[in-house]
């Protein structure tokens, strides 16, 4: 069993900066990509942003330059600093990776259960 756990939602004010961890816990050999992706109300979800193993990072535009992944390859951990924040970063944001159980298992991508994350005007 593999679980994504998640932790630094809240609520903050617009222009503060929220701390995003996911950390993987399991039957874990590899994992290749680890990123967030959130859902806004009315929205399907989508990519925030991913970074490789190799630290090879990617935005969506509309995070560029104010969230910065980072990632922890020996802890399996992953971290997204978000800084000035908009109401429209509101939304639940999910930790997600690509992983596999062992180097002879194929690659499958797991899901947290998502933190919440509210910008007020």
């Amino acid at each position: 069993q593999v679980q994504l756990a998640e932790s630094g939602g809240g609520l903050v004010q617009a222009g503060g900066s929220l701390r995003l961890s996911c950390a993987a816990s399991g039957s874990i050999s590899s994992i290749n990509v680890m990123g967030w992706y959130r859902q806004t109300p009315g929205n399907q979800r989508e990519l925030v942003s991913t970074i490789t193993s190799g630290g090879t990072t990617n935005y969506a535009d509309s995070v560029k330059a104010r969230f910065s992944i980072s990632r922890d390859n020996a802890k399996n951990q992953v971290a997204l600093q978000m800084n000035s924040l908009k109401p429209e970063d509101t939304g639940v944001y999910y930790c997600n990776a690509a992983l596999r159980s062992s180097e002879d298992r194929p690659w499958y991508r797991y899901w947290g259960q998502g933190t919440q994350v509210t910008v007020s005007s």
